[in-house]
This record gives structure tokens, sequence and C-alpha cells, in this order.
């Protein structure tokens, strides 16, 4: 029964998919995927996901995102302690203008306010906040809502107002039956490999930074240079769009709608504070605006990463400043609430 009801889940996503391929929408296959299920979750039906697919995708999503690190960037670093320095600010104006919100606007009690203002880490703010006394329904809902929001925003806005191209984009993609048997195995080694040490090294998000670092090494050292194949690249985005709207499956949208609510206007806020920043740095550092703008949007390290290879943005950039707003997170967010207890007690 659980086989059937992921099967049917994913033949939905793959529908959407298809039929935002067809309209020639940026990051088809993931938004398609992701707006079939969400409305299938709130409508009630039985979807589902399947954590071991989405492990798998994760992984090669890592592998791939890691072949964006070539020895010409190098030459870019030196720039990124800049645009690093101003993530710790905007995390913590984020996470300061949440709590107010939360407080303030939705009504929340502290612990989920503090931990549904974090900037990122949905299960592990969930389970920090349930663990301090927040609602964990409300706090997961509010992320989940900021994930979908900026995923569905930024690439939209970036087609109409951005000179995206996506035949040029489709031009750069790697068909499955071009790429060498030897240097697959390269690409699933940087999986596995990475894989097993990100988890023994207990990284955040370990299945696809892990991946992703070794796959990194493998491309700046020159041991490969190839890329993961564009039919599993976008079987991983249907998979990914499928685990964020099953993330609302047992939801109605009548019995938490100030949630819901709440959540989008918050990640509207959120993506006012990224652009701004993005705007800021641009004018100190030159970096382009659209590669700061994907870095610092609140979206989750997958999904952004995915964003900003669908839109021909400098990923390695992107994924990078992601992965570092992602332990800023979960290293600063226990600390502080603590800190925040002890000084209100």
């Amino acid at each position: 029964m659980i086989a059937l009801r992921v099967a049917l889940t994913l033949l939905l996503g793959a529908a959407g998919g298809a039929v935002c391929w067809h309209w020639n929408t940026p990051l088809p296959w993931m938004i398609g995927a992701m707006t079939v299920t969400t409305a299938a979750a709130l409508s009630g039906l039985p979807v589902r996901s399947y954590g071991t697919f989405r492990t798998v995708m994760i992984a090669l999503l890592g592998v791939l995102l890691g072949s964006s690190f070539t020895p010409a960037l190098l030459g870019q670093i030196a720039l990124w302690p800049v645009t690093m320095a101003g993530l710790l600010i905007y995390s913590v104006v984020t996470q300061t203008a949440g709590l107010a919100y939360f407080k303030t606007v939705a009504r929340a009690d502290t612990p989920t306010a503090f931990f549904a203002a974090a900037p990122g880490g949905l299960t592990e703010m969930m389970v920090l906040g349930g663990q301090m006394g927040g609602d964990e329904r409300a706090i997961v809902l509010t992320h989940a809502i900021r994930i979908l929001v900026v995923v569905f925003v930024i690439p939209i806005w970036f087609r109409l107002f951005s000179d995206y191209d996506q035949v040029a984009r489709a031009a750069s993609d790697v068909a499955l039956l071009s790429v060498p048997w030897t240097e697959m195995l390269k690409l699933v080694a940087c999986g596995v490999v990475g894989a097993v040490v990100g988890v023994r090294l207990r990284l955040p998000a370990a299945t696809m930074l892990g991946p992703m670092f070794a796959s990194a090494i493998a491309h700046m050292t020159g041991l490969t240079a190839a890329r993961p194949p564009v039919e599993l690249v976008s079987a991983a985005q249907v998979i990914m769009g499928v685990a964020v709207g099953c993330r609302f499956a047992g939801t109605r949208l009548g019995e938490v709608w100030r949630v819901v609510l709440h959540g989008a206007v918050f990640a509207g806020i959120l993506i006012a504070i990224a652009a701004a920043s993005a705007a800021i740095l641009h004018a100190a550092t030159g970096i382009p605006t659209t590669a700061l703008v994907l870095a610092y949007a609140p979206g989750g390290v997958t999904e952004m990463s995915l964003v900003a290879l669908a839109l021909a943005v400098d990923v390695a950039f992107v994924a990078t400043h992601h992965a570092v707003r992602l332990f800023i997170v979960l290293i600063a967010s226990p600390i502080l609430f603590r800190t925040m207890r002890k000084k209100a007690d």
C-alpha cells in the first residue's frame, strides 16, 4: 500500500513537472512536482514521499553542485570573506525580525517564534524548537511555507525581470548516454564516499554537503570534468519537489491557515532583506546581484542550489553560502535561545 502511494505521488509530481517543462518555466520539474503535490496534500489526497529516494537524489545533487567548483573559481574566492561576513549579519537581522514578527503579529509563544524565525534547517529547527517547548507543527509548517514561497517566487521573478535564457541553459545539459561509464563511476564514487564521510563528520545536510565537497575536490584537481546527466537531475528535481509538497500531508488549509499566512508573509520579509543585502554587497564587492540574491535567499540549501543551477548562476558561490548559513543557524540558534531565556528569567 505504501509503495503504491509513493508511486502515485511520484507520477503526480512527474506530471506536474512535465506541464511546467512544456510551459518553459524555470526549474520546471521541481516547481511542477512541488505545486501538484502540495495541492494534493492540502486537498487530503494520501500523498507520500520515500526517504531513500530523496537521500540518493540529494547525494546526486551534491555531486552536481560540486562539479561547479573548477580551478578558475580560485581567483574569485578572495571576495567571499566579505559576503560571508555579510551572511552573519543577515542571519542576525532575519532572526531578530522574525522573532519580533511572530511574537507581536502572529502571537506565537517565544520558543515557537524563535525557531520558526531561524533562517534555515527545517528539520533541525523543528526538533530543537520542540525540545525547548515550542509548537513543532507550527515550526515545520512555517519553514515549509518559507521554502515553498522562495522556490516559487525567485525563479519566476528572474524569468520575468532578468535575462534568463532557458534555451541556452538547456544547451549546456549533458545527456545520460554521452557520459562515459568510467566518468560515471567517478561521480558515483564521489556521491557514496562523500555521503559516508559527511555522515561520519556529522555535517549538516551531510548527504548533500559530503558529496558536494568530494565532487568539488575531484573537479578542482582535474580527476574528472564530468557532470551528472540531465535525466538524473530532472528526476532529482521531481523527487525534491515531491518531498516539499508531502510536508503538507495531513494538513487541512482551513485548520492552519493562520500559520500558513504568517509563514508566507515572513518569507516575503526574508526575500526583501535578502534583496537589500544583495544590493549593498554588490556595491561593495562587484559580485553580480543575481548570485548574491540566490546566495542570501532564505530557501533550503538543496532547493536554492537547484535554483542557481536552473538559472545558470554561480552555483559554487550560492551552494557554499547556503552551507555556511546552515552552519551558522545550527550552531548559534540553541546558544542564542538559551542565553535569551536566561536573561528573561
